[in-house]
């Protein structure tokens, strides 16, 4: 008698409903390369290291180990790797967690093994989106020895056979199969998740004798996951937007980081990137990252680390945790600004204050603008700003903004 918790499972490999992913066939033959590396990418929850681990667990002639960056026990022997000899096949999976000296190390190990076609050892990286660029950093010659697969959101006819072989498992009927579908948004992750609360409201906790339809909406089920989700990570949303320290005043640049990553479509953004489509939060979001405060905040807080990453080399700011992405797509961000303690998050101009002084006054300038910009306030300071302005009528630029004489304080 199947269960309902082995049907639609919320964590380990499918039993019943495994899909392969569009991509699949093209990671089946990469696996099967001798040598070469392969790259899985993309985002959480998508299915990248079930297909990983299926591929590998039916070439049963060759030995497999897998191991994780996200396990500290791991690391050294990823690190001990280039030293071996007939490693079979290994697995790495979240890769980008790894520290930077093994990554570096396994970028030069994997050119080894394409260059040597070596029959008995073969790695396969799996990570967030952008894994393979962050490769390619430490090692701009794996180009051409390296497959990167990128794995997408799975179109929806995927996620309908998802949940199509779950209700043949159960021999049940789920009445909001198409909502699930549009919900799910190409996770298989979330499919699992959705499909599991529906079959437990319904009671259905284990294969039917005769098939039976439920007859839940989607809203009783979308409110029911989001009150359990916001127990494990109103909190974390909380920490993240807050930055290290709630600025009331400021500019809320971590606020606006994750309300950015929760309307991605791909559940990653690249910061440099949403700067450029959001300029007016230019000065704000960029000081934060380019002065290595994002990554700090995240790197000092374990809760973080676990819904959240973000790569330094590539700005690739990435959620690890599709039940966050959910959490954060059906947040009301109004209230939770509210909640947060932010006094607002409208602002009229792209600066707060543009800084006018001699020159002999710019030391005085320049601790002016490390206070100000230290309470997460946009401030013009022509030091950080004449690659942009040198084109441009000053005046135009600044537009109305407010300019302050460092006396003045």
């Amino acid at each position: 008698m199947k269960k309902v918790e082995e049907v639609f499972k919320r964590s380990g490999l499918p039993t019943y409903t495994f899909v392969e992913p569009t991509e699949y066939n093209k990671l089946l033959v990469s696996v099967r390369t001798p040598g070469r590396g392969t790259i899985v990418e993309g985002p959480s929850g998508i299915g990248k290291t079930t297909s990983v681990l299926r591929i590998v667990d039916s070439l049963t002639q060759t030995q497999v180990m897998k191991v994780s960056g996200r396990n500290p026990d791991d690391f050294d022997l990823i690190a001990a790797l280039p030293e071996m000899k007939d490693i079979g096949i290994v697995v790495i999976d979240d890769f980008h967690r790894l520290p930077e000296e093994i990554k570096h190390s396994l970028a030069d190990y994997i050119k080894l093994l394409a260059d040597k076609e070596d029959v008995g050892s073969k790695l396969i990286i799996v990570g967030i989106n952008k894994a393979g660029q962050s490769l390619l950093n430490y090692a701009s010659d794996l180009t051409g020895r390296i497959d990167t697969i990128q794995f997408e959101a799975n179109p929806e006819n995927k996620v309908e056979e998802l949940i199509s072989l779950g209700e043949a498992a159960l021999n049940v009927k789920i009445n909001i199969k198409r909502e699930i579908i549009e919900e799910a948004q190409g996770s298989f992750h979330l499919a699992q998740m959705l499909c599991q609360e529906t079959c437990i409201e319904e009671g259905i906790l284990e294969e039917r004798d005769t098939e039976q339809e439920t007859k839940t909406s989607m809203e009783v089920i979308r409110e029911r996951i989001l009150v359990e989700l916001a127990k494990s990570f109103f909190e974390k949303a909380k920490l993240f937007a807050t930055g290290p320290r709630l600025r009331k005043e400021g500019r809320a640049p971590y606020f606006f980081l994750l309300y950015w990553l929760g309307q991605a479509r791909e559940w990653s953004i690249n910061v440099t990137d949403e700067i450029k489509r959001n300029p007016e939060h230019r000065g704000s979001v960029g000081q934060i990252v380019d002065k290595g405060y994002l990554s700090d905040h995240i790197a000092k807080n374990s809760d973080l680390q676990e819904v959240i990453h973000f790569d330094v080399k590539t700005k690739e700011l990435s959620i690890e945790d599709p039940k966050f992405v959910y959490y954060l797509r059906n947040l009301l961000w109004s209230k939770f600004c509210e909640r947060v303690g932010y006094n607002s998050i409208q602002f009229d101009s792209q600066y707060d204050f543009a800084l006018s002084f001699a020159g002999a006054d710019r030391p005085v300038a320049e601790k002016l603008f490390t206070y100000l910009t230290e309470r997460e306030l946009s401030v013009f300071y022509d030091h950080n700003e004449q690659h942009r302005i040198l084109a441009s009528n000053v005046e135009d630029y600044l537009g109305p903004y407010t300019l302050v004489k460092p006396h003045s304080y």
